[in-house]
């Protein structure tokens, strides 16, 4: 009898602009892009209201269209991140170091989709 573990995925946002964008979709919709160097982490965040915020009031003010995505990951993978609490009680983030986002993208499971556009 073959047993098949089936992946516990946590689903997660991330507000973005267009130029993260177009890279994300370069990788046809499974990677998240490296990070500059004057950007050490990747924070995901853990509610679609929080990443609404993020897309309408930063993204669309600095480059005139602001997205959200949404994507699952691979729960145990994300055990080794603690959530941050960057403001408010909802105010929920990841944050992986640069170093660590390509085994972060590995653990993606499924496609990056873009959920919300705010212009």
């Amino acid at each position: 009898m073959n047993s098949v573990r089936k992946t516990t995925t946590t689903t997660l946002w991330r507000p973005t602009g267009p130029e993260e964008l177009a890279l994300v979709e370069a990788s046809r919709w499974t990677a998240w892009p490296p990070r500059l160097p004057e950007q050490p982490i990747f924070y995901p965040v853990l509610n679609e209201d929080y990443a609404v915020r993020i897309a309408r009031d930063w993204n669309v003010p600095a480059s005139g269209v602001g997205y959200v995505t949404r994507f699952e990951v691979d729960t145990e993978f994300l055990r080794r991140y603690p959530v941050r609490q960057a403001g408010g009680e909802t105010i929920l983030e990841l944050w992986v170091p640069a170093e660590e986002l390509d085994a972060f993208n590995a653990h993606i499971v499924g496609r990056i989709e873009v959920v919300r556009e705010f212009r």
